[in-house]
Parts: C-alpha cells; sequence; structure tokens
C-alpha cells in the first residue's frame, strides 16, 4: 500500500533540520548498504554515529507518532532510527529491494522491514529529478512531496531514487515493523478505520458504529503481532 502522509512536519521544524544539517559533514551513503546496493548507490547521509541524526531522527519519529492516519496505515511495532540522506550533482540510487531484517544497533535486536518511510525536508521547486519510483502490480508510480510530507509503501516494492540534476534533494527515511505483517491485511484494517471515522462523522447509528468498531478490534486481534 503506498500512502501520502501530508504535514507530518511543520516548515518551521523542517528549516530547523535543514539549519541544523547544514553545518555538519556528510558521509557516503554506501556505508550502510551490501555489496549489491552500493552498485547502484551514490548519495551522502548524516553518519550514524553523529549525534544530530539521533536527535532529527527522535523529532520524526516523535511527529510521525502524533499524526492519526500514519497510525492508521502503518500500526507501528517497531521502528528503526531515521537516517538522512542528500542526493545532488546526479547523484541517484538505482532500483533495489531493501533488506527484509535491520539490526538496531542495540544489543543484536533487529527488525522486520514491512514498511518503508521517506519523510522529505526539501520542496519540490529546490530541486529536478529525485522522484522516488516504486514499482507494484499497477506499474511505476514517481513520487515528490512537499517538504515536511511522507510516504510510505512496502518494503518488499522494487524502488529507485532517479538523478538530481539540479539542487539538493535532503530527506529522512527508514523503517517499520508493523504489529500486522501482511500488507493487504493492513490495507483492509486501514480502510474499515477509515470507514468508521466517516460513519462517525455523519451521525450515523451508533449501535452498528459501535458493531464494526468490534469487528475491527477482532481483526486486529487476530492479525496483531506484538
Amino acid at each position: 500500500m503506498l500512502m501520502h502522509i501530508p504535514e507530518v512536519l511543520s516548515k518551521s521544524q523542517v528549516a530547523g533540520m535543514r539549519q541544523a544539517m547544514d553545518g555538519v559533514a556528510w558521509t557516503d551513503g554506501r556505508e550502510t548498504v551490501g555489496p549489491q546496493g552500493a552498485k547502484v548507490k551514490r548519495n551522502l547521509q548524516l553518519p550514524d554515529a553523529s549525534p544530530l541524526r539521533r536527535e532529527l531522527g527522535d523529532m520524526v519519529v516523535a511527529a510521525l507518532g502524533r499524526h492519526p492516519l500514519y497510525h492508521a496505515a502503518v500500526l507501528p511495532l517497531r521502528t528503526l532510527s531515521p537516517r538522512f540522506n542528500r542526493y545532488e550533482g546526479g547523484g541517484e540510487y538505482g532500483f533495489h529491494v531493501d533488506g527484509a531484517v535491520m539490526a538496531t544497533g542495540r544489543d543484536g535486536e533487529h527488525v522486520r522491514s514491512d514498511i518503508s518511510c521517506t519523510v522529505f525536508l526539501s520542496e519540490p521547486e529546490e530541486y529536478d529529478g529525485g522522484e522516488l519510483i516504486v514499482c507494484d502490480t499497477y506499474g511505476e508510480h514517481e513520487v515528490k512531496l512537499p517538504a515536511g510530507d511522507a510516504i510510505v509503501y512496502p518494503s518488499s516494492s522494487l524502488h529507485r531514487v532517479a538523478p538530481v540534476t539540479r539542487g539538493a534533494r535532503v530527506a529522512s527515511f527508514f523503517w517499520v515493523q508493523s504489529m500486522v505483517r501482511d500488507d493487504g491485511a493492513r490495507r483492509l484494517l486501514l480502510e474499515m478505520d477509515s470507514a468508521i471515522q466517516a460513519l462517525s462523522a455523519s451521525g450515523a447509528d451508533q449501535a452498528s458504529i459501535l458493531q464494526l468498531t468490534g469487528v475491527y478490534h477482532n481483526l486486529l486481534r487476530r492479525w496483531a503481532e506484538t
């Protein structure tokens, strides 16, 4: 499920993050991928050991935690600490699939990557190219969102970042292990949750809303992993 999550970060939050990142050294993005990824990846990243990376990552996770659509669509269980990348001067990331299991760096703990997330930190007019291109059974989808907006999609998807030919594309990216492993089941739960919210707003019969809400939670109870 490819889902646009609008206004995760405010414009002032984005500006503050960009200002903080302007004053630090970036490193080769190939340091955080395996041999196959290194063949097609050409970008810069904040170093994993950078205190700023942890500070800004915590801000991103906190903002997403306050966003009801993100929670409803992703049903997050564990989140890998966000990283930050920068594409410029023709930088790109060719077609690849994200790793299935990723180390958190804490006592051998790992996260299963069910969902990939990118939070855009550059406005679309600041750069040319740089589209996130995600492939699914319906074809290729190009994503280039306003600064502060996020896109989430299944980590099993083949995807790439197109070359940036002008300016710089800055973004945060990370992976989430969902309480519900199956993408199709998450989609059904999101559709049901959206229907419940719409019925509640319309003043529909409360007994029917309560019954539908019970069905939602019983399905979540059946599918959820904790």
